[in-house]
């Protein structure tokens, strides 16, 4: 009979008596630097797939409930939604640097360093959503004058912003969170909080904005409540996993101090990043006023259209949020060859994903767009606007892996320049120009979005390509 012993199994039950909690956090202690690279990617993708579904759905919730309010109701949620997306982009972009940081830190074995980065993470987030609570308290009222809405619009937009403003802190800590668990490897977790307090969003919600059962009538404002009362509980749950170790990366703050040089390694590396998802959005604000002169219908089109391929958008950005934390590691592991094969094995895969669901949208797009309507004049708009971005699906494939890979890794004034030499200096210009082409009105607008975004995603397949990326060092 054999009296061989597993040297790993003696050395876990030995880390389990020294700590009792070492055998859980084991179970988050595969390296994602070895082994199958499609493996490493699905088993990444898939929860991010869920999150960034839930996600999408805060602001859709409380349209949905807000919307039997009436129509200034509807309009003040998404005037206010506009602005609290920009901000929220802002920290994103922000929080690009602490994924970098963590990712390649995680590899390299370094969680001491990891630790460093999350806790200046936290000066970062906490010092721009007090700011930027302080500043949607005093001046809501003038930002939201600024869109030239109807004063019942403004005036039930103001509550909610301010609430959504004050908020920000802790849905900045619920976004830093879940930054770092996925980007340690451990998106399971994140994906099980955001199941949690999404879920409770969805079901409480409608009692604050109406006032059942014991809950106080709130109108619009309690849809903003509930999100930040939500968000808070996510944050928490999200502190909890990460200070008790019951996550990939155990975090702690004994002896925390102010890290100046730290500080500024993320601004530099998350700055670009903020910067890009702002463009974007101003971006969109333009390809909006260009569409309005084509009618109600055309604007409801774009923005259904718009709402439809974000969705749609999931499984690629999914396949890029997981080639992006498996870049970041294996570079933090001195393993660039093996990084640059898994951006474009996820490349490959969000490209498939993509295909098939342009496929499906050139052959029957109408299918799709009578789900939200069924307006036969929206429907034939709306369908061929779906029809136009098929030629995106297949970029958006690469630009999604490739600018989450790039991020990943921390290089991230590739994709601001990218960004910022396609949409304003090739979309705007064409959205003006291909208009007056022949027949196309506002189908011209809709192309330069589609040519715009196929001439960033070369850009991204070029300069991934050349490698240089991969000197990346901080």
């Amino acid at each position: 009979m054999s009296t061989d012993v597993d040297p790993e199994a003696v050395d876990a039950e030995e880390a389990k008596s020294i700590n009792p909690g070492a055998g859980k956090r084991a179970a988050f202690a595969r390296d994602w630097t070895q082994g199958s690279i499609t493996r490493n990617l699905l088993t990444l993708a898939w929860p991010v797939v869920i999150s960034n579904s839930l996600n999408m759905l805060g602001p859709t919730i409380d349209m949905i409930w807000v919307g039997k309010l009436g129509a200034s109701a509807m309009a003040a949620v998404g005037l206010s939604g506009q602005i609290v997306t920009v901000v929220n982009s802002l920290m994103m972009g922000l929080f690009t640097s602490l994924r970098a940081m963590v990712a390649r830190r995680v590899g390299a074995g370094d969680e001491a360093g990891a630790n460093r980065a999350v806790q200046q993470a936290f000066v970062i987030g906490v010092a721009f959503s007090t700011f930027m609570a302080v500043i949607g308290i005093l001046l809501s009222h003038q930002i939201l004058n600024l869109f030239g809405a109807e004063e019942e619009v403004v005036h039930q937009a103001l509550l909610y912003n301010q609430i959504q403003f004050v908020g920000m802190i802790t849905m900045t800590v619920r976004m830093l969170t879940e930054a770092t668990m996925q980007s340690s490897g451990d998106t399971v977790t994140a994906m099980r909080i955001g199941v949690f307090f999404r879920l409770l969003h969805i079901g409480l919600c409608p009692f604050l904005v109406f006032g059942w059962w014991i809950f106080p009538n709130m109108g619009v404002s309690g849809a903003a409540t509930m999100n930040v009362i939500s968000q808070g509980i996510g944050a928490s749950l999200g502190m909890w996993f990460l200070l008790s170790g019951h996550t990939r990366l155990r975090i702690s703050f004994t002896g925390f101090r102010v890290d100046a040089s730290n500080i500024w390694q993320q601004l530099k590396i998350g700055i670009p990043s903020s910067i890009n998802s702002v463009l974007r959005s101003f971006v969109g604000l333009f390809i909006i006023k260009f569409i309005v002169p084509y009618g109600t219908v055309a604007v409801a089109a774009h923005s259904l259209g718009q709402r439809i391929e974000t969705f749609l958008d999931v499984g690629a950005s999914a396949f890029g949020n997981a080639a992006g934390v498996l870049a970041g590691q294996n570079l933090g592991a001195h393993k660039p060859e093996r990084a640059q094969r898994t951006g474009w094995i996820a490349v490959g895969f969000a490209t498939a994903v993509m295909f098939v669901i342009g496929m499906y949208m050139l052959i029957w797009p109408g299918s799709v767009v009578r789900i939200f309507n069924s307006d036969p004049k929206l429907v034939q708009i709306a369908g061929t606007f779906l029809q136009i971005a098929v030629v995106s699906f297949l970029a958006m494939g690469p630009a999604s892996v490739l600018t989450s890979c790039l991020n990943g890794v921390g290089d991230t004034m590739i994709p601001l320049l990218a960004s910022f030499a396609t949409m304003w200096c090739v979309q705007l210009p064409l959205a003006i120009y291909l208009p007056k082409v022949g027949n196309l009105g506002v189908y011209g607008v809709r192309w330069s979005m589609a040519i715009a975004l196929s001439l960033r995603a070369f850009t991204y397949l070029i300069y991934f390509k050349m490698g240089r990326w991969k000197r990346r060092s901080f």
